[in-house]
């Protein structure tokens, strides 16, 4: 009886590998690798930017089945009429220009209408072109107008405190300039020099960001004593203008580093008086910013942010007495999300401030008076207002998005709303079901309302903002041509979280080959980082790389775990101090309920990839969780937090440096490693630091762990651009599938 038991389990085994090992083939390889091309364009009527004219007349471009159709609508006519032949446009450009012009290089996100409509500009290629419409002539207005600043602007590098020009008043009598240190006025009539400063010092100078008051009669100017002044280094082994390599460096702060300490003084320019702005509110300062005087002249603000990101303040400093008053005063036990839900409006130069904060546990909208009173706390809900998008101080109102307000919906779709200063008179403009996008008019009468879900396309419709009512319908999206194709829509899935009770959300990517009675190995695309939430909400024909390794044979899914952001409070605090844990406790419960559902998915076969956050996670999946992952590809991910950039990494893991930042580390944890890795890495990254990727590859060697690392010659931070995309693949076809991947020179010939 035994014997009969194993060898139905054998022939069991057989069949279902069978099924699997048919999967990962070259036919799969071919398709894969052509999939975006062969979904690509195959959607129509789903414009993707919409142009209001400052008479309410709005215009937009619509992909057609004739191509594209430039689109004038008329809300209150309502009526919509093509505005110009492109085709036609392109066909004078080529007789202009003396070659053939092809209508997609005409770069319309830059195309602006005159007031009457007669005519319009454009860039093409370097130039900007004007097109008269009712003549049907072109005439070149700058050759060089469509050139766009190619400068990269790296963004660690410090600020530069000394090298601003002079600052001229506002009345233009005097100009207020740094010499020596110190702070200078001269008078432009007399050439007189004055000055004002005798405190600046080499090691505690003042800054050349130098701010009149309105009436010119006051300077804000401030000390600053530097910081640290770390930089990061790689060799860029292949030049393209060389034969030799190069040395790189970037300005590059880490956790823990010393930062520059600015401190705001006053002077007042008639009696060349220097008053002391005392630093007791703010002197534990990750940064200062946003200085501003009143336009009135009677105090300047600044937003102090704390080290350590549990305290953030508006601070006033009196123009008269230098005495300083704290506005609001934003405090949390774990940390403020000041680089994405922090928003700030002065009404009426400082009499009222629009504030947006989580402290109930939930992101609203709150009034202040100009003393730092709460008034009134605006919106209130167990839901997340998510940007403020306009404030109109004529009528007293807030214009915002929001989510999770319908619990018939996903708790991730966007919706726009707005509500008064009273906190009364709540409107809706957007309550479908779907992820909006809302264009509103310059006056706010009217908007173009389009919205999606991943399995369906978008329509398109232009409302009132007065009753929020439809006023004509604009387009449907056809994607009758995508579904030809064999494209099958994603899958919305939930599944309790670890706390049984909290629903989690992510979407499931199934192959066009995709067959029930097969066995598919399970693949996460994972990005965990705490500043946002990442799985898709809009309808897309094509998700990057998902789409591509979907269609090897393996199910692919994105979730959003506990500790990434847009949800309440709590879900996101779970990150704090605590990056390691990446939502996992909840992606394996998510996965385990997907494959309970359904069978053909293979949660004991489980791989997982990211880039940079989404790298840290998806080694960490190996390092701390593979109880449940058995393959990774890690691209250039941060694996430690010690290693990256201090305002990212110390917005989550905290001030000052402690143990729990060993603790979330791949690298001090790397002997704990299970699995099958490869490690991508750009060679000249300057977002992540290459060396916390090759320290993790070490402290694996030195814990006798095998794995693979790809480092790629002169690619920054990515996932590693075609030749990773390759690696990648193969990698998950070996490991998860077992099958030996075709060659490359048969699978890209």
């Amino acid at each position: 009886m035994g014997f009969f038991f194993q060898k139905i389990s054998v022939f069991f085994i057989l069949v279902t590998s069978g099924a699997l090992f048919a999967q990962g083939t070259l036919k799969e390889y071919k398709k894969a690798i052509i999939i975006d091309s062969l979904f690509r364009n195959k959607v129509l009527n789903s414009p993707s930017s919409f142009h209001w004219l400052d008479t309410n007349l709005m215009w937009y471009v619509n992909n057609s089945t004739d191509g594209k159709k430039y689109l004038l609508v008329d809300p209150v006519q309502k009526t919509q009429k093509e505005c110009f032949d492109h085709n036609a446009l392109a066909s004078l450009l080529s007789k202009e220009f003396n070659e053939e012009v092809d209508s997609k290089d005409i770069d319309i996100s830059r195309l602006e209408f005159n007031q009457d409509l007669s005519e319009l500009t454009f860039i093409y290629g370097e130039a900007k072109v004007s097109h008269n419409l009712q003549a049907n002539t072109l005439t070149i207005i700058d050759p060089e107008g469509g050139k766009r600043d190619s400068d990269r602007r790296y963004w660690g590098n410090r600020f530069d405190e000394k090298s601003n020009p002079p600052v001229v008043s506002p009345d233009s009598t005097m100009t207020a300039f740094i010499k020596n240190d110190n702070l200078y006025i001269k008078d432009r009539a007399t050439e007189e020099e004055n000055r004002l400063s005798y405190d600046g010092a080499p090691g505690f100078f003042y800054s050349t960001y130098i701010k009149w008051s309105p009436d010119s009669k006051k300077i804000m100017a401030y000390k600053v004593r530097p910081g640290d002044d770390r930089k990061i280094y790689f060799v860029e082994s292949s030049p393209e203008d060389q034969f030799q390599p190069k040395l790189q460096s970037r300005d590059y702060l880490k956790p823990g580093d010393e930062l520059p300490f600015k401190s705001p003084q006053l002077f007042l320019v008639d009696s060349k008086k220097h008053i002391q702005v005392p630093t007791d509110e703010f002197s534990h300062q990750f940064g200062l910013n946003r200085i501003d005087w009143r336009e009135d002249s009677r105090a300047f603000t600044f937003e102090y942010n704390q080290r350590g990101h549990q305290a953030y303040k508006i601070i006033e400093v009196n123009a008269s007495t230098g005495k300083v008053k704290v506005l609001v005063n934003e405090t949390s036990d774990t940390f403020i999300d000041y680089s994405s839900k922090k928003y700030r409006y002065d009404v009426e130069d400082g009499k009222e401030i629009i504030w947006t904060s989580e402290r109930d546990g939930w992101n609203h909208i709150y009034l202040y008076d100009g003393n730092g009173q709460v008034k009134k706390q605006l919106t209130k809900g167990d839901w997340v207002v998510r940007e403020v998008i306009h404030v109109d101080e004529g009528n007293r109102e807030v214009y915002f998005t929001a989510s999770g307000m319908d619990k018939d919906q996903d708790p991730y779709f966007l919706h726009y709303c707005k509500v008064d200063f009273e906190g009364k008179n709540f409107t809706r403009f957007t309550k479908e079901d779907g992820n909006h996008s809302v264009t509103f008019s310059e006056d706010y009468t009217y908007y173009v309302d389009q919205y999606s879900k991943v399995d369906t396309p978008p329509v398109t419709v232009l409302k009132s903002a007065k009753n929020s009512k439809k006023v004509m319908d604009l387009q449907q999206a056809d994607h009758s041509e995508l579904l030809k194709e064999g494209w099958i829509a994603p899958e919305v899935f939930t599944a309790k979280g670890r706390d049984g009770v909290t629903d989690i959300w992510g979407v499931i990517v199934r192959p066009t080959s995709f067959d029930p009675t097969k066995t598919y190995p399970v693949i996460e695309y994972i990005y965990a980082g705490p500043h946002s939430s990442f799985v898709p909400k809009d309808f897309r024909s094509y998700y990057w790389s998902m789409s591509s390794i979907a269609e090897l044979g393996f199910i692919v899914v994105q979730i959003d775990g506990m500790g990434t952001s847009n949800r309440s409070k709590a879900f996101h605090d779970v990150c704090w101090q605590n990056l390691k844990d990446g939502g996992f406790p909840d992606r394996k419960l998510w996965i385990k309920a997907a494959a309970k559902k359904y069978p053909y998915m293979n949660a004991d076969k489980v791989g997982i990839y990211g880039t940079s956050a989404g790298g840290q996670n998806s080694a960490a999946a190996l390092v701390f969780n593979s109880d449940f992952y058995d393959v990774a590809v890690s691209s250039c991910g941060c694996h430690d937090n010690r290693m990256d950039k201090i305002w990212w990494n110390e917005q989550f893991m905290g001030y000052p440096i402690g143990p729990h930042y060993a603790a979330s580390s791949n690298i001090e944890n790397a002997a704990k490693m299970q699995g099958n890795l490869m490690l991508i890495l750009g060679e000249v990254d300057d977002n992540v630091d290459p060396s916390t990727t090759m320290q993790f590859a070490n402290a694996l060697i030195k814990a006798n762990k095998n794995f693979e690392l790809v480092t790629i010659p002169g690619m920054g931070h990515s996932s590693g651009g075609d030749f990773g995309e390759r690696k990648r693949k193969d990698f998950f076809v070996k490991h998860l599938m077992g099958v030996e991947p075709p060659a490359w020179e048969e699978v890209y010939e």
